[in-house]
């Protein structure tokens, strides 16, 4: 029987310190929201299509959830050692981009819910992309998006997924 394989150091490293940038990227425009803009103000950038408006956002994506916060972060910090585990054994570097992406977007979100008001465990999320009036966002929600959107892909096109099947011991009959 053999065990399942594990990523290399250097794509566990590169995974780590990515999601890192993510995170301070996220956590910096979210500051730059919290000092440039008044809240539920809108600020066009592209018209009415793509523009600046600061929401504090309880739930997830369009507000979901919004009475269950707790469960939101508990969720979030299955998510964020979820995708640790799986970066440990990621089978490939087109693998590590996307589980990078998800991890820097999953710890930047549980962030928000441990550290940010009202409370620890409670906290909401900042979002302030606001997209046509649709739903409003942040650049950590780029990335969780993105990052799954390239998973897809990798997993419709890469033969990296498929690699360790090689590994499986042969059937006897």
């Amino acid at each position: 029987m053999t065990t399942p394989s594990t990523s290399s150091p250097a794509l566990r490293w590169w995974i780590g310190i990515s999601a890192l940038v993510i995170v301070a990227v996220d956590q910096l425009t979210k500051w730059w929201a919290e000092t440039s803009l008044e809240l539920f103000e809108y600020y066009p950038v592209l018209g009415n299509i793509l523009g600046w408006r600061l929401v504090y956002n309880p739930g997830a994506a369009f507000g979901l959830g919004s009475d269950f916060t707790w469960v939101l972060t508990l969720l979030a910090g299955a998510a964020v050692i979820g995708l640790i585990i799986f970066a440990l054994r990621v089978p490939g570097p087109w693998w590590g981009v996307g589980v990078a992406a998800l991890l820097g977007g999953a710890i930047s979100h549980l962030g928000d819910r441990l550290f940010r008001d009202p409370g620890f465990g409670e906290g909401h999320i900042v979002d302030f992309i606001d997209y046509a009036g649709f739903f409003v966002g942040n650049v950590a929600d780029i990335f969780l998006v993105g990052g799954a959107l390239f998973l897809v892909l990798v997993s419709l096109f890469s033969k990296e997924p498929h690699d360790h099947f090689d590994e499986l011991p042969a059937q006897e009959n």
